[in-house]
C-alpha cells in the first residue's frame, strides 16, 4: 500500500506497536485478523499522509534490483528476471498512482485476499462502497498499465463487472 519498502517497514513497525498496545481494546466483535488488518491499513494510510509532508528526493533511489548473473534463460522455462522486475515495478507504480481510497481496497482484495465484508470492516465503509472502489481502482490500474481490458471487463478473481460505460 505504501509503494516503497522503507515506508512499508515503517508502517509495519507502527502497526505492530499499535496492535501490541491495543490488545486490551480488542473486543472480539470482529475476527482478530480483521482488527489487525484495520490497524495495519490505518498505519499505512498514516505513513502515506506523513510522506506527503516530506520533501521529494530529486531522483528515484529504489536501488539496483538483481544482477545480470541472476537472469533465467528462456530455454529453462523460468520467467525472465528482468521482465518480472519490470512488471513488478510497473504494477507498484500503477498502485502508487491510485488515490488511497482505491489503493487500500484493491490491495486488501487482490493482494491479501480479503473478502468484501472483511474489507468493509477494515476500512469502516459499506460493502457496496468496497465493491465500487475495487472496480474503479482496477479500472484505473488497467488504464495506467495500458491493459487491453481497460474497459472494465476484467476477469480478475472477485471482480465486479460494471454495467455502465
Amino acid at each position: 500500500m505504501t509503494g516503497n519498502d522503507h515506508d512499508a517497514l515503517d508502517a509495519t513497525q507502527d502497526a505492530l506497536i499499535a496492535i501490541t498496545r491495543g490488545l486490551d481494546r480488542y473486543d472480539g466483535r470482529a475476527a482478530f485478523s480483521t482488527w489487525a488488518y484495520r490497524v495495519t491499513t490505518n498505519a499505512c494510510l498514516d505513513e502515506l499522509r506523513r510522506r506527503k509532508r516530506r520533501p521529494v528526493p530529486a531522483s528515484d533511489d529504489r536501488g539496483e534490483v538483481g544482477s545480470p548473473g541472476e537472469q533465467s534463460s528462456a530455454s529453462d522455462g523460468a520467467p525472465n528476471l528482468d521482465q518480472t522486475v519490470t512488471d513488478r515495478l510497473s504494477i507498484d507504480g500503477a498502485l502508487q498512482a491510485l488515490p488511497a481510497e482505491f489503493r487500500a481496497p484493491v490491495v486488501l482484495r487482490d493482494v491479501l485476499g480479503l473478502d468484501y465484508a472483511e474489507i468493509a470492516d477494515v476500512l469502516a465503509i459499506p460493502p457496496g462502497t468496497v465493491r465500487s472502489r475495487i472496480a474503479r481502482g482496477r479500472r484505473a490500474l488497467a488504464d495506467h498499465l495500458g491493459s487491453p481490458q481497460a474497459d472494465g471487463n476484467q476477469t480478475a478473481p472477485g471482480h465486479v463487472e460494471r454495467n455502465a460505460p
